[in-house]
């Protein structure tokens, strides 16, 4: 069976960016794991309530198939944290899929993880910056695939990007 985690934000995650792919690749047949910085419990900015199932620390990369962080504003805790881009640049190196939504692709280009590839993050400004200035061409895409490496660009792209996730995970 192939395995997702979905790594979230213990506050103002984006509901839809976390429970609609979820749902996608549960269908699917995929086993999703909930990854945040606490089990207890963290809350979306629509108020969706999750219990994560670990916590990041305690991710084991060679055990998943695919590595994705969701966005939302809470995302940015990720955007400077050593752990989160040791873990991207290792699903990475270990040739599994590994990506980002809305925000969130802010931490692959902060772990040095999209020069030269193409890229899509939520249209703002700042999104935009932080991918140009981590090398990334960025194409302003709902979903984006170059190799093993999945961007979406915001809540609107959820469905594609879970979908888009299933076709890389059972090709």
């Amino acid at each position: 069976m192939k395995t997702a985690a979905l790594i979230i934000a213990e506050k103002i995650f984006r509901d839809e960016e976390y429970q609609i792919p979820k749902d996608i690749l549960g269908k699917a047949g995929i086993k999703v794991v909930t990854a945040s910085t606490t089990t207890n419990e963290a809350v979306g900015k629509l108020g969706l309530k999750v219990k994560p199932d670990i916590l990041v620390s305690q991710i084991d990369v060679g055990k998943l198939d695919a590595l994705i962080f969701i966005g939302g504003g809470g995302a940015s805790q990720y955007f400077s944290d050593p752990l989160a881009h040791s873990l991207a640049i290792e699903a990475a190196k270990k040739g599994k899929i590994y990506g980002a939504i809305c925000i969130a692709p802010t931490i692959l280009a902060n772990a040095g993880l999209l020069r030269g590839k193409k890229a899509t993050v939520f249209s703002s400004q700042d999104g935009i910056e932080a991918l140009k200035k981590g090398g990334a061409v960025y194409t302003g895409g709902d979903v984006e695939i170059d190799g093993k490496l999945i961007t979406g660009c915001g809540p609107e792209a959820a469905k594609k990007f879970g979908e888009t996730l299933v076709k890389m995970l059972l090709p």
